[in-house]
């Protein structure tokens, strides 16, 4: 059986009036069915756009410009807007940040969800509901009937983003992709967000595509983790193994940040400088200005992904290529 989602080598750039920029840089990777993979890097890296353009959905002056989106076995970046209708929120949901941009504030839940479900099957208006309140249950929605008739602004932040999700699900989907969804609730709220994910994704083989700049929420959750910047993949494997020993310089920067990683009271680690802008991308690693590492191949050669490991790690780095990765492929 195929993989249930293949991007391979995907480029989306933007038509601006100095010239086209680039905003995502050959992107390749894999999610089976039932799988959780984490897109993680800063703010600019590159991955809500890599979630737009997956679901086709990147705004103009952008465009997708190369590579492939094969999903369930067909490339979905080729499909007229109609037959891309047919698969975006129906068999590919995603899920947004901040959930008031996706509810409609002056309709009631139940009917946001039924005309959801009556834009996407032939049924009846009383079988749209009851597959609503089945989707309230499963996201654990206390006394859903009641709430159909509500408002989005009845709701607290986690409730509004249990309904979201409950949105999601209704044309069960095989992928859902979710962009930041915990990022404006608290930390209690984002944990019970979070175990439902898994929790759907176990019970109904659903994929899931979690964007995310928080490897603590990345860690919780997902199988694989694949490390964005600057419009590429630096770093992907087993979430395990990367979160443990993480061999790109980025990556180790990233979890060194984290506030678990320092003695109480320390100061926590920042990795220098800033994430360049689309406009100027430096030559070679993009990472180099900022890392500790670099030497003279950094500023002239894009390191690309290779395999450094047994535990299927692809690491794009030339400094760690010529020392540790060495060592381990030789013994191989």
């Amino acid at each position: 059986m195929g993989h249930l989602l293949e991007v391979n080598d995907l480029e989306v750039k933007f038509a601006l009036r100095l010239g086209e920029l680039t905003a995502i840089n050959g992107v390749s990777f894999t999610l089976d069915r039932g799988q959780r993979l984490g897109l993680v890097g800063e703010s600019g890296a590159g991955k809500s756009v890599t979630g737009f353009a997956i679901i086709n959905l990147i705004s103009k002056p952008g465009y997708i410009s190369g590579g492939q989106v094969v999903f369930d076995g067909r490339d979905i970046t080729a499909l007229s807007d109609e037959a891309m209708r047919n698969i975006r929120g129906n068999r590919i949901s995603m899920i947004f940040q901040d959930p008031m941009m996706t509810l409609n504030p002056v309709l009631t839940i139940g009917t946001q969800m039924t005309e959801t479900l009556l834009a996407h099957r032939n049924i009846s208006r009383a079988e749209a509901e009851d597959i609503a309140l089945e989707k309230l249950r499963k996201v654990q929605i206390p006394s859903p009937e009641k709430r159909l008739k509500q408002y989005p602004h009845e709701f607290s932040g986690g409730m509004r983003q249990r309904i979201v999700i409950a949105i999601a699900l209704l044309t069960d989907p095989m992928l859902i992709i979710a962009d930041e969804p915990t990022t404006a609730l608290d930390v209690t709220i984002q944990a019970e967000i979070m175990d439902l994910l898994q929790e759907l994704c176990e019970d109904d083989e659903m994929g899931l595509i979690l964007i995310t700049h928080d490897l603590a929420v990345v860690s919780q959750v997902t199988q694989r983790i694949a490390v964005m910047y600057a419009g590429k993949i630096v770093e992907t494997g087993p979430t395990g193994a990367i979160i443990r020993s993480p061999r790109h310089p980025y990556t180790q920067g990233l979890i060194n940040a984290l506030p678990g990683s320092r003695q109480a009271g320390g100061r926590l680690n920042q990795i220098p400088g800033m994430m360049p802008t689309l406009t100027d991308i430096p030559a070679g690693c993009a990472f180099h200005p900022r890392c500790e590492l670099r030497g003279t191949v950094c500023d002239m050669e894009v390191p690309h992904l290779r395999s450094v490991d047994s535990h299927q790690r692809m690491v794009a780095c030339h400094m760690v290529e010529s020392s540790e990765i060495d060592r381990t492929t030789s013994k191989a």
